[in-house]
């Protein structure tokens, strides 16, 4: 068996250790069950997000109304050059 270590913020263990005792867990097995799923899966488990505020779908909802405001833009000749819509549209 292969042993992992790791450095993190104390705040941060202590909130995860209370989290894991809620769930009779303890901060191995819950540490185990995310590798196993992070192997089995190849993807991180949960939403990782840049903005922990807005969810996937409200961030999809918001690039869509961007999408659909640069094309009426476009449709209107007020962009001439792809970098200008991409721009707008925060890409």
């Amino acid at each position: 068996m292969a042993q992992v270590n790791i450095r993190v913020d104390d705040n941060v263990k202590a909130r995860a250790e209370s989290a894991c005792l809620e769930m009779g867990l303890n901060m191995t097995t819950a540490i185990n069950i995310f590798l196993v799923k992070l192997g089995n899966e190849r993807r991180i488990p949960f939403e990782v997000s840049a903005n922990p505020l807005m969810t996937r779908k409200e961030a999809e909802e918001l690039f869509l109304r961007k999408m659909k405001a640069a094309e009426k833009e476009v449709s209107e000749g007020k962009y001439k050059t792809s970098e200008e819509v991409h721009k707008i549209l925060g890409v």
